[in-house]
């Protein structure tokens, strides 16, 4: 009774078949859940703040707050 031989030509190329796609379906796939759970989300959130978001009043607000060293709060 005798072993039968292992079959050493070609298995990288076999095992390629099967995991090259299922690695880039599952990279697909964590790439959309990323986008749509976390980045969307993320761009929605920015969007919202800087709608009603006023860069003079919030300058003048840390001016009078003493924040900024070069710039002195307005007297009066």
């Amino acid at each position: 009774m005798s072993l039968v031989k292992p079959q050493m030509r070609g298995l990288l190329a076999k095992r390629l078949r099967f995991h090259l796609p299922l690695a880039f379906g599952l990279a697909v796939f964590v790439a959309a859940a990323f986008k749509f759970s976390v980045a969307e989300p993320r761009k929605k959130a920015y969007a919202d703040f800087y709608k009603q978001y006023d860069a003079t009043k919030e300058f003048n607000s840390m001016k009078e707050a003493g924040v900024f060293e070069s710039v002195r709060p307005s007297s009066g």
